[in-house]
């Protein structure tokens, strides 16, 4: 087993006059090289921010990690100084952001923005990054790849700036890529096409990706293991195929029922099951587990002590009262 990336109790906090948000609150992840890590959950969860905790770029007031450790190839990246991380940020860690139209400069041409990066990690001339640019956006299968080097962000569809900011990070063939909700927004062919290529392209440069979505189908077709997350914290962890067949935790369960299947009566017109109620307020979490008041499982001790993360059977963790 060759370990790529392992997270132990990351807990990254935001100070606000309304109080203090544990986004992410006590997370322990592992991947290994070659593998792809769907993290998924609703809006709000802590997805985000995760990823963000990994790559250091928590904008610092008002967040700031509060402790944990995060291993990159055995090296705790929080123990980095600012330069050290900037070595690594886009060179051994790339992150496809959620929305490629605020990600990328409105005011710089497509094929500068991919250079950029090549002539501050590869240190090569302006022509070299430029001609490396233009194989990247052929590379990520960008149509008349020469003309959209010279274009700008606005004069692109939402499909092809997904599939420059494919080509932004793996420009630097990095070891682990953050993929930030790499579908939103688009329409589902070019969401399976942008998902075939990250597949592709992840089997070509021999890299790890750590998938971030709400959508359980992105999980089943991109990647191998799976950890749902829910205010803040991991409330299952185990392969994807694990993840479909038995799913433990209440929360999985009711993704999964809220989820429209192919194999369903097309005459029926009844609607999707939904989770009752809200995600609880991450300034205010209730004492206990935090999905009780959502859960169809609650007994008194869900009230009063939350659970451990812990293996109910090999290779599958949930936190959950139900199963200790």
């Amino acid at each position: 087993m060759d370990r790529l990336l392992e997270i132990k109790n990351l807990k990254t906090l935001f100070h606000t006059r309304n109080g203090t948000v544990k986004a992410v609150d006590g997370v322990d992840l592992a991947l290994n090289r070659g593998d792809t890590l769907g993290i998924v959950g609703e809006s709000g969860c802590g997805k985000t921010v995760l990823a963000l905790s990994i790559m250091r770029l928590i904008p610092q007031p008002p967040g700031h990690i509060a402790g944990g450790q995060i291993l990159f190839e055995g090296t705790d990246l929080l123990k980095l100084s600012e330069q050290e991380m900037r070595n690594h940020r886009g060179k051994e860690i790339a992150m496809i952001f959620q929305e490629p139209m605020n990600s990328l400069n409105p005011v710089i041409r497509i094929g500068d923005q991919i250079a950029e990066v090549l002539r501050r990690h590869e240190h090569i001339s302006k022509q070299e990054a430029m001609d490396r640019a233009l194989d990247m956006l052929r590379r990520v299968g960008m149509p008349s790849a020469e003309e959209r080097l010279r274009q700008y962000p606005h004069q692109m569809s939402g499909g092809m700036r997904q599939r420059v900011m494919i080509a932004m990070a793996l420009s630097c063939n990095p070891r682990l890529m953050l993929a930030d909700e790499p579908t939103t927004a688009l329409d589902v062919t070019i969401q399976a096409q942008i998902l075939d290529l990250i597949t592709t392209l992840k089997k070509e440069f021999d890299s790890s990706i750590v998938m971030i979505t709400h959508d359980l189908g992105v999980i089943a077709e991109a990647a191998q293991f799976a950890a749902v997350m829910y205010a803040g914290k991991v409330v299952e962890y185990c392969s994807v195929d694990d993840l479909f067949d038995t799913p433990l935790h209440p929360y999985t369960e009711g993704l999964m029922a809220s989820s429209p299947r192919m194999d369903t009566d097309a005459k029926r017109h009844d609607y999707l099951p939904v989770i009752p109620g809200m995600v609880p307020s991450l300034y205010d979490l209730p004492q206990g587990c935090s999905f009780q008041g959502r859960c169809p499982y609650t007994m008194a001790i869900c009230r009063e002590r939350e659970p451990d993360l812990i293996a109910h059977r090999p290779g599958h963790q949930a936190r959950c009262w139900k199963y200790q």
